[in-house]
């Protein structure tokens, strides 16, 4: 996906690249479908931190993803606040090109994942509300 197709409308799963893919993979594995950076960097570990936060910002160009923020008061100093979660939009196009259907299994293998524990903190951190 380059940025060029940036706009309101989500590209359709078919025109992502790879890592795209892995991350909305990812965020739909994710217990709370809400994985902060640290998060998505630990289970891509052959990605760098800035190629996965680009890939991101391309997710949430063509609304496939959305950047969620904790309030300010419910923030603790040692544990996250931004998270990264999927847009109704990007939920939807999933849904039309039947990409969902792997949902339950991609939770299954993120809960056999082996993970350190910052990244068990970081998976109980609070979340925003999506409402």
């Amino acid at each position: 996906m380059s940025p060029s197709n940036a706009g309101t409308t989500p590209v359709a799963p078919e025109r992502w690249g790879r890592t795209e893919t892995a991350l909305v993979q990812n965020i739909l594995s994710h217990p709370e479908q809400l994985p902060t950076l640290t998060e998505l960097d630990y289970v891509n570990p052959t990605k760098s931190r800035s190629t996965i936060r680009e890939h991101l910002e391309t997710l949430v160009d063509h609304d496939i993803v959305e950047t969620l923020t904790l309030p300010e008061d419910d923030r603790s100093r040692d544990l996250p606040y931004k998270f990264y979660g999927l847009t109704d939009a990007g939920r939807d196009l999933l849904d039309q090109n039947d990409l969902l259907g792997a949902e339950e299994t991609l939770g299954e293998m993120y809960d056999m994942l082996e993970t350190t524990p910052q990244i068990e903190r970081y998976a109980e951190a609070p979340r925003p509300s999506r409402e």
